[in-house]
């Protein structure tokens, strides 16, 4: 039997836990602690340094130490360490083969195989990268589990015999996320989910910090935010004044010799009372109102039925966050789990579940929901960029829909799906997933025809499309697989030779590097005309690029990905 440990890969944190022997239990890092910062760095002799040892180093060494990566996976950021950019997806790579590397030595065995949890409200890409991130580092990911859901899971395992609804609230270090549960006979069925992917404890710290920085201009005339070292050292302090004001009054800020002014050095010594903290960080408490607001809306369920709140995430520690949502919801939430294991120990249950070492027979059953609405670009009363969605948020998954469209003219015999993700109603102003062409549409002169789009999303975030000539029965289908990053449409056999290029790139072991630039080059071409100028010269180094991804040429494709990306951004200023 294959041991499964379940990862809760956190914005400032990171743990890993397992189920055996009935229980689960947390998995000891190196240096025998149960969490471990989420920070990824280079020493002085250039070797990786992970967790402590790079947090160790951030204020020394800001330049070759890199935190909260977790904020930009999904993105097309590069992040600078040693004089060398990476991706989001390289760096959390770095941070789960520590992970890896510690739990086989904990456990005594070589472990290939983990659960690992995302924010709720991650998007399609942002999933796909984090089992990307999985998979350089040595693991078969198998399942990405909401991080409510996995608290959730945590709670239930030893609540089976409950029949309740449960709003898990969590906020974690760079991510809010709630979620509203039922729990009746051993089966946790969500309901709803809503969240905001850029509110977290990082918000907070960045709330003092920024009043700090404001009195110091002030009163010295010197801007902080242009001294590296500086504002490190101000960080730190802010996440410590933070995690003080949760427990205490009061708490004072001294940073000794923080700048020099007129070549003398100056220190920064203030105290920040828990009324001054709250005050400043009150807009980003009620930024948690309108998620709130949409899984009661979506779910049907009023604030008076919930059975219990759940309170999630290191963030919510703070006092004025149960207090604040006594007062929004007129109930206060409870301690019914640790906030900051249980999304790894739900993930652990989640392992356990696919490792065989809990019968879903015998309970604790669970479902899910897709966070954001799927569908696709289509014409509607003369608007060519219309959202027209197939699957609504908050669908429990598995979920199958079909739906039918029909072309826009007389003798039309080709049309492009395109598939976004999101909630506004129009389609280029939500998440581009990807798109495909269905062809050999009868040239119909005297009636339109008929075209049924089929969407197909499962629980580990796969999504599959298909688009059929009801007169017909001809297909296409495109797959958004998360487990195999096969992103592309499935092209007929007599296609096939026209485009080796095209699928071949995605199993060069070198793809992972490139995707962003691709995506984002891919994105823009649907925005542009066919005349177009930049549009065949974008094509161009796109189609070379993809060659020498697909040949393993990574000194012809990092020159390419530069030349590509200035042609992008000249065209975005």
């Amino acid at each position: 039997m294959k041991t499964v440990i379940g990862i809760d890969l956190g914005t400032s944190t990171t743990e890993a836990a397992i189920y055996r022997n009935g229980i689960v239990e947390m998995i000891l890092n190196l240096e025998e602690e149960i969490i471990t910062p989420s920070a990824i760095g280079i020493d002085d002799k250039g070797k990786w340094v992970v967790g402590k040892r790079a947090m160790s180093q951030l204020i020394l060494s800001p330049q070759n130490t890199a935190i909260e990566v977790k904020r930009k996976i999904g993105t097309d950021s590069r992040i600078s360490i040693g004089g060398k950019n990476y991706t989001p997806v390289e760096l959390s790579a770095k941070l789960l083969e520590y992970v890896r590397t510690y739990a086989s030595e904990y456990l005594g065995e070589d472990i290939r195989n983990a659960v690992i949890s995302v924010p709720a409200y991650f998007n399609e890409t942002q999933r796909q990268e984090t089992i990307e991130a999985g998979t350089k580092a040595g693991f078969k990911v198998e399942r990405i589990l909401n991080e409510p859901t996995a608290a959730a899971l945590s709670y239930g395992l030893a609540h089976m015999d409950e029949e309740s609804h449960i709003l898990v609230y969590d906020l974690g270090g760079g991510t809010f996320d709630v979620t509203l549960l039922e729990m009746f006979g051993g089966v946790l069925e969500v309901k709803a989910s809503a969240g905001d992917n850029q509110l977290g404890g990082k918000d907070f710290d960045e709330a003092i910090m920024n009043s700090l920085i404001k009195d110091f201009q002030k009163k010295h005339g010197v801007d902080l935010r242009q001294q590296r070292q500086a504002m490190v050292k101000l960080k730190e302090e802010a996440e410590q004044c933070k995690k003080t004001l949760s427990k205490e009054d009061s708490y004072r800020i001294l940073i000794p010799a923080i700048a020099k002014v007129g070549g003398h050095p100056v220190e920064l010594d203030t105290t920040i009372t828990r009324k001054d903290f709250e005050a400043l960080v009150r807009p980003l408490v009620e930024r948690t109102h309108k998620p709130i607001d949409v899984v009661l809306s979506d779910s049907g369920i009023t604030a008076n039925k919930l059975d219990r709140i759940i309170l999630v995430g290191g963030s919510t520690r703070m006092p004025m966050i149960a207090a604040d949502i006594e007062a929004y919801l007129g109930k206060a939430p409870d301690s019914a789990v640790n906030p900051d294991y249980a999304v790894s120990e739900g993930a652990a249950i989640q392992a356990a579940i696919i490792a065989g070492l809990i019968d879903p027979s015998e309970g604790l059953v669970m479902t899910d929901v897709n966070p954001y609405s799927l569908g696709v670009q289509c014409i509607k009363d003369g608007n060519p960029d219309y959202f027209s969605v197939i699957i609504p948020r908050n669908v429990t998954i598995p979920a199958s829909k079909t739906q039918r469209y029909y072309t826009n003219y007389p003798g039309q015999t080709e049309v492009e799906v395109g598939i976004y993700q999101g909630e506004s109603s129009t389609a280029s102003r939500n998440h581009f997933l990807g798109d495909f062409h269905l062809s050999e549409i009868p040239a119909n002169y005297s009636e339109v025809e008929s075209i049924d789009i089929t969407f197909s999303y499962n629980l580990n975030g796969m999504l599959d499309v298909t688009a059929t000539v009801v007169s017909t029965g001809k297909n296409a289908k495109l797959s958004i697989n998360m487990q195999n990053q096969e992103n592309g449409p499935e092209i007929p056999d007599e296609e096939e030779e026209a485009h080796v290029s095209y699928s071949n790139w995605k199993d060069s072991p070198i793809s992972g590097d490139y995707r962003a630039v691709i995506r984002r080059a891919e994105r823009i071409l649907k925005r542009l005309d066919e005349d177009d100028d930049e549009r065949d010269e974008i094509e161009s180094l796109l189609n070379d690029l993809k060659a020498a991804i697909a040949n393993e040429d990574a000194d012809e494709a990092d020159d390419l990905e530069d030349d590509l990306v200035d042609l992008l951004e000249s065209l975005e200023d």
